[in-house]
Protein backbone atom coordinates (compact mmCIF):
# COMPACT_ATOMS: atom_id res chain seq x y z
CA UNK A 1 0.00 0.00 0.00
CA UNK A 2 2.85 1.91 0.49
CA UNK A 3 4.18 2.07 -2.72
CA UNK A 4 0.47 2.38 -4.64
CA UNK A 5 0.76 5.43 -2.46
CA UNK A 6 3.99 6.70 -3.36
CA UNK A 7 3.25 5.74 -7.16
CA UNK A 8 -0.03 7.97 -7.06
CA UNK A 9 1.02 11.08 -5.02
CA UNK A 10 4.38 11.67 -6.72
CA UNK A 11 2.59 11.49 -10.19
CA UNK A 12 -0.64 13.55 -8.62
CA UNK A 13 1.77 16.48 -7.07
CA UNK A 14 4.50 16.29 -9.85
CA UNK A 15 1.24 16.59 -12.19
CA UNK A 16 -0.57 19.36 -10.39
CA UNK A 17 2.74 21.58 -10.00
CA UNK A 18 3.49 21.69 -13.70
CA UNK A 19 -0.15 22.72 -14.48
CA UNK A 20 -0.22 24.96 -11.53
CA UNK A 21 3.17 26.56 -12.60
CA UNK A 22 1.39 26.75 -16.63
CA UNK A 23 -1.03 28.68 -15.33
CA UNK A 24 0.75 30.97 -13.01
CA UNK A 25 3.10 31.57 -15.66
CA UNK A 26 -0.09 32.91 -17.80
CA UNK A 27 -1.80 34.69 -15.27
CA UNK A 28 2.42 36.33 -15.05
CA UNK A 29 2.16 37.54 -18.28
CA UNK A 30 -0.95 38.85 -18.50
CA UNK A 31 -0.25 41.06 -15.21
CA UNK A 32 2.88 42.38 -16.75
CA UNK A 33 1.63 43.41 -20.02
CA UNK A 34 -1.17 45.45 -17.90
CA UNK A 35 1.54 46.78 -15.91
CA UNK A 36 3.92 48.00 -18.61
CA UNK A 37 1.09 50.67 -18.46
CA UNK A 38 1.70 52.02 -15.58
CA UNK A 39 5.52 52.33 -16.19
CA UNK A 40 6.87 55.76 -15.79
CA UNK A 41 3.42 57.55 -15.19
CA UNK A 42 4.25 58.21 -11.70
CA UNK A 43 7.37 60.78 -11.83
CA UNK A 44 10.51 60.58 -13.24
CA UNK A 45 11.82 58.40 -10.18
CA UNK A 46 9.01 56.40 -9.85
CA UNK A 47 7.78 52.50 -11.43
CA UNK A 48 9.94 51.10 -13.52
CA UNK A 49 10.48 47.76 -14.85
CA UNK A 50 12.00 46.25 -11.82
CA UNK A 51 9.28 47.84 -10.09
CA UNK A 52 6.62 46.21 -11.84
CA UNK A 53 8.32 42.67 -12.06
CA UNK A 54 8.59 42.96 -8.40
CA UNK A 55 5.02 43.51 -8.11
CA UNK A 56 3.24 41.21 -10.57
CA UNK A 57 5.49 38.34 -8.62
CA UNK A 58 4.01 39.31 -5.32
CA UNK A 59 0.35 38.68 -7.23
CA UNK A 60 1.22 35.39 -7.80
CA UNK A 61 0.01 33.83 -4.42
CA UNK A 62 -3.22 34.77 -5.26
CA UNK A 63 -3.38 33.32 -8.74
CA UNK A 64 -1.84 30.15 -6.95
CA UNK A 65 -4.78 30.18 -4.30
CA UNK A 66 -7.46 30.63 -6.89
CA UNK A 67 -6.21 28.47 -9.45
CA UNK A 68 -5.35 25.46 -7.09
CA UNK A 69 -8.99 23.41 -7.11
CA UNK A 70 -8.30 23.78 -10.95
CA UNK A 71 -5.01 22.51 -11.34
CA UNK A 72 -5.69 19.75 -8.65
CA UNK A 73 -8.61 18.88 -10.71
CA UNK A 74 -6.62 19.02 -14.24
CA UNK A 75 -3.50 17.51 -12.51
CA UNK A 76 -5.52 14.14 -11.19
CA UNK A 77 -7.67 14.07 -14.29
CA UNK A 78 -4.60 13.64 -15.86
CA UNK A 79 -2.69 11.22 -14.03
CA UNK A 80 -5.63 8.94 -13.70
CA UNK A 81 -6.56 9.14 -17.67
CA UNK A 82 -2.78 8.26 -18.36
CA UNK A 83 -2.87 5.20 -15.66
CA UNK A 84 -6.06 4.26 -17.67
CA UNK A 85 -4.72 4.55 -20.81
CA UNK A 86 -1.69 2.73 -20.19
CA UNK A 87 -3.33 -0.46 -18.44
CA UNK A 88 -1.68 0.36 -15.19
CA UNK A 89 -4.49 1.05 -13.36
CA UNK A 90 -6.30 -2.47 -14.65
CA UNK A 91 -3.17 -3.93 -13.24
CA UNK A 92 -3.47 -2.04 -9.92
CA UNK A 93 -7.68 -3.28 -9.78
CA UNK A 94 -6.81 -6.84 -10.40
CA UNK A 95 -4.01 -6.94 -7.74
CA UNK A 96 -6.50 -6.07 -5.23
CA UNK A 97 -7.04 -2.06 -5.70
CA UNK A 98 -11.38 -1.86 -4.59
CA UNK A 99 -12.99 1.08 -5.26
CA UNK A 100 -13.21 2.47 -1.90
CA UNK A 101 -9.62 1.70 -0.79
CA UNK A 102 -8.50 3.98 -4.51
CA UNK A 103 -10.96 6.94 -2.95
CA UNK A 104 -9.35 6.91 0.96
CA UNK A 105 -6.05 6.93 -0.69
CA UNK A 106 -7.06 9.88 -2.96
CA UNK A 107 -9.13 11.77 0.07
CA UNK A 108 -5.52 11.56 1.83
CA UNK A 109 -4.34 13.28 -0.96
CA UNK A 110 -7.35 15.61 -1.38
CA UNK A 111 -6.79 16.26 2.57
CA UNK A 112 -3.03 17.60 1.96
CA UNK A 113 -4.01 19.54 -1.17
CA UNK A 114 -6.87 21.45 1.55
CA UNK A 115 -4.20 22.17 4.18
CA UNK A 116 -1.77 23.81 1.13
CA UNK A 117 -4.68 25.74 0.04
CA UNK A 118 -5.58 27.32 3.12
CA UNK A 119 -2.03 27.70 3.84
CA UNK A 120 -1.60 29.92 1.06
CA UNK A 121 -5.23 31.84 1.29
CA UNK A 122 -4.89 32.53 4.32
CA UNK A 123 -0.84 33.41 5.23
CA UNK A 124 0.98 33.65 2.12
CA UNK A 125 -1.13 35.38 -0.39
CA UNK A 126 -2.45 38.35 2.01
CA UNK A 127 0.68 38.85 2.73
CA UNK A 128 2.05 39.12 -0.41
CA UNK A 129 -1.06 40.77 -1.75
CA UNK A 130 -0.90 43.54 0.51
CA UNK A 131 3.15 43.81 0.15
CA UNK A 132 2.11 44.65 -3.08
CA UNK A 133 -0.70 47.08 -3.11
CA UNK A 134 1.89 49.26 -0.42
CA UNK A 135 4.97 48.68 -2.95
CA UNK A 136 2.99 50.40 -6.10
CA UNK A 137 1.01 53.36 -3.74
CA UNK A 138 5.06 54.28 -2.96
CA UNK A 139 4.69 55.30 -6.93
CA UNK A 140 1.33 56.32 -6.54
CA UNK A 141 0.86 57.84 -3.58
CA UNK A 142 -1.97 56.21 -1.51
CA UNK A 143 -4.05 53.57 -1.44
CA UNK A 144 -7.57 54.45 -1.51
CA UNK A 145 -11.28 53.39 -1.66
CA UNK A 146 -13.47 55.27 -4.36
CA UNK A 147 -13.07 59.22 -3.77
CA UNK A 148 -14.45 59.20 -0.16
CA UNK A 149 -12.31 56.99 1.12
CA UNK A 150 -13.13 54.18 3.56
CA UNK A 151 -15.69 54.78 6.28
CA UNK A 152 -15.94 52.60 9.84
CA UNK A 153 -17.57 53.36 12.99
CA UNK A 154 -17.45 52.10 16.72
CA UNK A 155 -19.52 52.82 19.87
CA UNK A 156 -18.05 53.38 23.00
CA UNK A 157 -19.21 54.23 26.68
CA UNK A 158 -19.93 57.52 25.94
CA UNK A 159 -20.70 58.16 22.42
CA UNK A 160 -20.75 56.80 19.03
CA UNK A 161 -18.14 57.51 16.17
CA UNK A 162 -18.10 57.88 12.37
CA UNK A 163 -14.87 57.65 11.17
CA UNK A 164 -13.46 58.39 7.68
CA UNK A 165 -10.12 57.53 6.10
CA UNK A 166 -9.00 59.02 2.84
CA UNK A 167 -6.15 56.28 1.98
CA UNK A 168 -3.14 54.76 2.99
CA UNK A 169 0.55 55.67 2.39
CA UNK A 170 3.01 52.93 1.79
CA UNK A 171 3.90 52.96 5.13
CA UNK A 172 0.62 51.83 6.52
CA UNK A 173 -0.42 55.09 7.86
CA UNK A 174 -3.61 57.13 7.43
CA UNK A 175 -4.04 60.22 5.21
CA UNK A 176 -6.88 62.43 5.28
CA UNK A 177 -8.77 61.12 8.73
CA UNK A 178 -11.68 62.45 9.88
CA UNK A 179 -13.69 61.50 12.98
CA UNK A 180 -17.35 62.53 13.92
CA UNK A 181 -18.35 62.25 17.67
CA UNK A 182 -22.26 61.78 17.98
CA UNK A 183 -23.60 61.35 21.87
CA UNK A 184 -25.89 58.95 22.52
CA UNK A 185 -28.91 60.94 21.68
CA UNK A 186 -27.55 61.09 17.98
CA UNK A 187 -26.48 64.84 18.28
CA UNK A 188 -22.93 65.80 16.84
CA UNK A 189 -20.91 66.99 19.34
CA UNK A 190 -17.35 67.13 17.74
CA UNK A 191 -15.35 66.81 14.64
CA UNK A 192 -11.65 66.39 14.36
CA UNK A 193 -9.68 66.34 11.21
CA UNK A 194 -5.96 65.01 10.77
CA UNK A 195 -3.74 65.55 7.62
CA UNK A 196 -2.13 62.38 8.97
CA UNK A 197 -2.72 59.43 11.43
CA UNK A 198 -0.73 56.36 12.72
CA UNK A 199 -1.63 53.48 14.74
CA UNK A 200 -0.49 54.20 19.03
CA UNK A 201 0.56 51.60 20.85
CA UNK A 202 -2.13 51.41 23.48
CA UNK A 203 -5.42 50.80 21.26
CA UNK A 204 -5.10 54.43 20.00
CA UNK A 205 -4.65 56.62 17.29
CA UNK A 206 -2.09 59.54 16.68
CA UNK A 207 -3.15 61.88 14.82
CA UNK A 208 -1.00 65.03 13.48
CA UNK A 209 -2.06 68.64 11.92
CA UNK A 210 -5.50 68.63 13.64
CA UNK A 211 -8.21 70.66 13.44
CA UNK A 212 -10.72 69.92 15.62
CA UNK A 213 -14.41 71.51 16.02
CA UNK A 214 -16.48 71.17 19.53
CA UNK A 215 -20.03 71.57 19.71
CA UNK A 216 -21.72 72.43 22.56
CA UNK A 217 -25.65 72.00 23.13
CA UNK A 218 -26.47 72.43 26.42
CA UNK A 219 -25.88 75.99 26.94
CA UNK A 220 -28.47 79.01 25.47
CA UNK A 221 -25.85 79.84 23.29
CA UNK A 222 -25.19 76.83 21.19
CA UNK A 223 -21.02 77.98 21.27
CA UNK A 224 -18.58 75.98 18.48
CA UNK A 225 -15.08 75.79 19.92
CA UNK A 226 -12.60 75.18 17.05
CA UNK A 227 -8.83 74.42 18.02
CA UNK A 228 -5.55 73.53 15.91
CA UNK A 229 -3.13 71.45 17.31
CA UNK A 230 0.25 69.68 16.03
CA UNK A 231 -1.13 66.22 17.49
CA UNK A 232 -4.27 64.68 18.90
CA UNK A 233 -4.48 60.87 20.47
CA UNK A 234 -7.84 59.19 20.05
CA UNK A 235 -8.49 56.12 22.15
CA UNK A 236 -9.95 53.54 19.89
CA UNK A 237 -10.12 49.84 19.69
CA UNK A 238 -10.37 50.29 15.49
CA UNK A 239 -6.94 48.02 14.57
CA UNK A 240 -4.47 48.72 11.61
CA UNK A 241 -6.04 45.40 10.16
CA UNK A 242 -9.73 46.30 10.59
CA UNK A 243 -8.61 50.20 8.34
CA UNK A 244 -6.65 47.62 5.85
CA UNK A 245 -9.98 45.42 5.82
CA UNK A 246 -11.96 48.55 4.85
CA UNK A 247 -9.84 49.74 2.40
CA UNK A 248 -7.96 46.36 0.77
CA UNK A 249 -10.21 43.73 -1.11
CA UNK A 250 -11.95 41.70 1.55
CA UNK A 251 -11.61 38.71 0.01
CA UNK A 252 -7.71 38.90 0.04
CA UNK A 253 -8.09 38.73 3.91
CA UNK A 254 -6.94 35.96 6.18
CA UNK A 255 -9.84 33.96 7.78
CA UNK A 256 -8.90 35.60 11.52
CA UNK A 257 -8.89 39.07 10.16
CA UNK A 258 -11.93 38.55 8.58
CA UNK A 259 -14.04 37.21 11.75
CA UNK A 260 -12.61 39.85 13.96
CA UNK A 261 -13.57 42.39 11.28
CA UNK A 262 -17.00 40.94 10.97
CA UNK A 263 -17.73 41.06 15.02
CA UNK A 264 -16.59 44.83 14.79
CA UNK A 265 -19.31 45.50 12.03
CA UNK A 266 -22.13 43.67 13.86
CA UNK A 267 -20.84 45.35 17.21
CA UNK A 268 -21.38 48.57 15.61
CA UNK A 269 -24.50 48.02 13.97
CA UNK A 270 -23.12 48.05 10.43
CA UNK A 271 -24.52 45.38 7.72
CA UNK A 272 -21.15 42.32 7.05
CA UNK A 273 -23.13 40.48 4.95
CA UNK A 274 -20.42 41.05 2.32
CA UNK A 275 -17.55 39.84 4.72
CA UNK A 276 -19.40 37.36 6.18
CA UNK A 277 -19.66 35.66 2.80
CA UNK A 278 -16.04 36.06 2.26
CA UNK A 279 -15.33 34.51 5.56
CA UNK A 280 -17.14 31.23 4.49
CA UNK A 281 -15.80 30.75 1.62
CA UNK A 282 -12.42 31.43 3.16
CA UNK A 283 -13.42 28.40 4.79
CA UNK A 284 -14.91 26.16 2.20
CA UNK A 285 -12.65 26.90 -0.47
CA UNK A 286 -10.34 24.92 -0.06
CA UNK A 287 -12.98 21.70 0.93
CA UNK A 288 -13.13 22.02 -3.26
CA UNK A 289 -10.01 20.13 -3.39
CA UNK A 290 -11.27 17.04 -1.88
CA UNK A 291 -14.27 17.06 -4.28
CA UNK A 292 -12.11 17.70 -7.43
CA UNK A 293 -9.95 14.64 -6.73
CA UNK A 294 -13.03 12.67 -5.77
CA UNK A 295 -14.06 13.93 -9.13
CA UNK A 296 -11.01 12.78 -11.23
CA UNK A 297 -11.36 9.25 -9.74
CA UNK A 298 -14.01 7.86 -12.30
CA UNK A 299 -12.07 8.78 -14.98
CA UNK A 300 -9.39 5.70 -14.50
CA UNK A 301 -12.05 3.15 -14.92
CA UNK A 302 -13.03 4.40 -18.66
CA UNK A 303 -11.11 3.24 -21.88
CA UNK A 304 -8.86 5.16 -23.89
CA UNK A 305 -7.71 5.03 -27.12
CA UNK A 306 -4.87 6.84 -27.90
CA UNK A 307 -4.93 10.07 -28.27
CA UNK A 308 -8.45 10.34 -27.08
CA UNK A 309 -6.49 11.31 -23.44
CA UNK A 310 -6.58 15.22 -24.47
CA UNK A 311 -10.50 15.26 -25.08
CA UNK A 312 -10.75 14.32 -21.33
CA UNK A 313 -8.02 17.24 -19.84
CA UNK A 314 -10.06 19.55 -21.90
CA UNK A 315 -12.88 18.51 -20.18
CA UNK A 316 -11.25 18.40 -17.00
CA UNK A 317 -10.39 22.30 -17.46
CA UNK A 318 -13.66 23.04 -18.59
CA UNK A 319 -15.07 21.66 -14.72
CA UNK A 320 -12.44 23.41 -12.94
CA UNK A 321 -13.93 26.71 -15.02
CA UNK A 322 -17.48 26.14 -14.46
CA UNK A 323 -16.75 25.88 -10.80
CA UNK A 324 -15.46 29.29 -10.41
CA UNK A 325 -17.74 30.85 -12.57
CA UNK A 326 -20.53 29.19 -10.48
CA UNK A 327 -18.65 29.93 -6.70
CA UNK A 328 -18.88 33.50 -8.23
CA UNK A 329 -22.13 34.27 -9.62
CA UNK A 330 -23.69 32.34 -6.53
CA UNK A 331 -21.73 34.67 -3.89
CA UNK A 332 -23.28 37.75 -5.96
CA UNK A 333 -26.55 36.02 -6.24
CA UNK A 334 -26.49 35.39 -2.46
CA UNK A 335 -25.73 38.83 -1.41
CA UNK A 336 -28.36 39.90 -3.51
CA UNK A 337 -31.05 37.67 -2.43
CA UNK A 338 -30.03 37.89 1.23
CA UNK A 339 -29.14 33.63 1.46
CA UNK A 340 -27.29 32.59 4.50
CA UNK A 341 -23.73 33.33 4.12
CA UNK A 342 -22.17 29.88 4.48
CA UNK A 343 -25.13 28.57 2.57
CA UNK A 344 -24.07 30.63 -0.26
CA UNK A 345 -20.52 29.97 -0.07
CA UNK A 346 -20.77 26.02 0.60
CA UNK A 347 -23.57 25.74 -2.45
CA UNK A 348 -20.92 25.17 -5.33
CA UNK A 349 -19.24 22.83 -3.19
CA UNK A 350 -22.27 21.12 -2.32
CA UNK A 351 -22.84 20.50 -6.08
CA UNK A 352 -20.06 19.68 -7.27
CA UNK A 353 -19.69 17.18 -4.09
CA UNK A 354 -23.11 15.76 -5.64
CA UNK A 355 -21.94 15.26 -8.95
CA UNK A 356 -18.35 14.05 -8.53
CA UNK A 357 -20.12 11.06 -5.98
CA UNK A 358 -22.43 10.58 -8.53
CA UNK A 359 -20.08 9.79 -11.44
CA UNK A 360 -17.98 7.85 -8.39
CA UNK A 361 -21.56 5.84 -8.32
CA UNK A 362 -21.98 5.24 -11.65
CA UNK A 363 -19.06 4.89 -13.38
CA UNK A 364 -17.09 2.80 -10.83
CA UNK A 365 -19.65 1.27 -8.17
CA UNK A 366 -22.19 0.65 -10.68
CA UNK A 367 -20.28 -0.58 -13.83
Amino acid sequence: MRTLRRLFYGEMVTAVALVTLGFVALFFFFDFVEELQAIGRFGAAGYKLPQAMLYVTLMAPSHVYELLPITVLIGTIFVMARFAQSSEFTILRTSGLGPWRALRTLLLLGVGFVVFTFAVGDYLAPLADRTAQLLKSQYQGRITVGKTGAWLKEKQAYGNYSVNVGSLDSDGNMKDVRIFEFDNQGYLVSMTQGQSARFGEHEDWLLEKVDRTEFTTDTPSHRVDRAFSESFRWPTQISAEMVAAAVLRPERMGTIDLFQYIGHLEANGQSAQKYEVQFWKKVFYPLSCLVMVVLALPFAYLHFRSGSIATYVFGGVMAGISFVLLNNVLGDLGTLRGWAPWFTAALPGLIYSLLSLSAFGWLVIRR
